[in-house]
């Protein structure tokens, strides 16, 4: 049996416990399993990325090492708040091949970037997977930047952008406000050679 693991799904500002992303489902290969990514985390108090192959990147919050871990061998952490915390703007999620940027310590400011991804060339072309998604802005500049399959994170105003398809991408981070959304994870891929 294989099993392709579904994206999480992005977190909606403003409902409290639904605020944090929800982790993607693992991808398994006879003995061979890759975690599903962890969910970011949400406004305030519901600022704790979570646990995943990669790691949530911490919102924007109060909470001292909001990051999400990684697994070893699959994944990096997610970015940590800003040292003040609440009305920054948000981390980055982890990475395939490096860890999320921490939530720039700017009032007001933009997203941080998603962590790095890892390129193969299994089927037979370099493809980078794996990106964590980039953390939203809060109310001011710009989302943070994403590569491999992430998805940025959204402008003041706007919703995050969602994981590229078979990518095991992050969703970026929404924008400030109440009612936007986080992008949705990228569901991961299996293959076969």
């Amino acid at each position: 049996a294989v099993t392709v693991g579904a994206g999480g799904a992005g977190g909606v500002q403003g409902t409290g416990a639904g605020e944090i992303g929800t982790n993607g489902g693992n991808s398994v290969f006879s003995t061979i399993t890759s975690t599903g990514g962890g969910g970011g985390g949400g406004y305030s108090q519901q600022g704790q990325g979570s646990n995943g192959g990669s790691g949530g990147g911490a919102g924007s919050t109060s909470i001292t090492n909001a990051f999400g871990t990684g697994t070893s061998g699959q994944g990096f952490n997610g970015g940590n708040r800003g040292e003040r915390g609440v009305n920054y703007g948000t981390a980055g999620g982890g990475g395939a091949g490096g860890a999320g940027s921490t939530a720039p310590d700017v009032f007001l400011g933009g997203g941080a970037a998603g962590g790095s991804g890892v390129s193969s060339s299994i089927t037979g072309s370099s493809v980078a997977r794996g990106g964590g998604g980039g953390g939203g802005a809060h109310n001011t500049v710009t989302g943070g930047s994403a590569t491999a399959g992430g998805g940025p994170g959204g402008n003041p105003g706007q919703d995050g952008s969602s994981g590229a398809v078979n990518t095991g991408g992050g969703g970026g981070g929404g924008g400030g406000g109440a009612g936007l959304m986080g992008g949705n994870g990228g569901s991961g891929i299996v293959i076969i050679r």
